[in-house]
């Protein structure tokens, strides 16, 4: 009788504990141009090693509305709560797929934030521009970066190595993503972190540190380039956490 009456405890309270790791939420990357999920990769094990469950989107980046959707299917995996977590262009797609109930809180890391009704030439239009341009390339139709412009304005503070690499998984963009218009500004209404790198050269620092003061984002500055979740993993990694945290479970 005893025996039986400790395995029923021992089971109850794996299940209690089952059940308290499945309320914590989803956390799910949107990565931005010219870049794919494994930009995430400083910062995927950290989270599951503290129990979360992590998806990493795969964007097409053809156009807003095929990227949303890829989004919304992460969102529909995940199965319950989520923070939505992305980067550089992936902002503008967690701001529209942030309208979803099951969106708890959005992470911008470099991040463009889109007012409804504002495109992504509106906004880097409000201050000096970098010199991303100069090294965009075209073929086919689609954008990508060159190496060289991968050191000089997109990771200038990652190794050689690390850079080339950054630049070999880099996903071809559609211009089309230029001329998407904001829909659903999701910061207005969702719990919203910013991280802005200081030394970005892709998009001007002072357009970020615009976009998270008109967010009311809780606001983190790194010295990084435009790739801070990998020349700066353990500093956003703590930003994620907090948001994740802020969600009570």
């Amino acid at each position: 009788m005893k025996k039986v009456l400790f395995v029923l405890v021992v089971a109850l309270f794996l299940g209690s504990v089952g059940s308290a790791q499945s309320t914590k939420p989803t956390i799910i990357f949107v990565h931005g141009l010219w870049a794919d999920g494994s930009c995430w990769n400083k910062v995927i094990n950290p989270l599951i090693d503290k129990g979360y469950r992590v998806i990493a989107v795969q964007n097409p980046t053809t156009s807003l509305e095929d990227d949303v959707a890829v989004t919304q299917k992460a969102i529909d995996r995940a199965g319950g709560d989520v923070i939505l977590v992305g980067h550089s262009w992936g902002g503008f797609v967690i701001t529209e797929a942030g309208a979803d109930p099951r969106v708890k809180a959005l992470v911008y890391v470099a991040a463009v934030a889109p007012d409804k009704g504002e495109t992504m030439p509106a906004l880097f239009a409000k201050f000096a521009s970098t010199d991303l341009e100069k090294f965009l390339q075209q073929t086919d139709g689609t954008l990508t970066v060159s190496r060289d412009g991968i050191g000089k304005v997109f990771a200038g503070d990652l190794t050689l190595k690390e850079q080339d690499l950054v630049h070999a998984v880099q996903t071809p963009a559609s211009p089309r993503v230029f001329e998407a218009v904001g829909a659903n500004a999701s910061w207005k209404t969702k719990p919203t972190w910013y991280v802005v790198a200081s030394e970005d050269k892709t998009i001007n620092p002072d357009l970020e540190r615009m976009m998270a003061k008109r967010a009311n984002a809780k606001t983190t500055v790194l010295k990084a380039s435009h790739v801070a979740m990998l020349s700066k993993p353990d500093e956003v990694l703590s930003v994620i956490s907090d948001a994740a945290a802020s969600t009570g479970k």
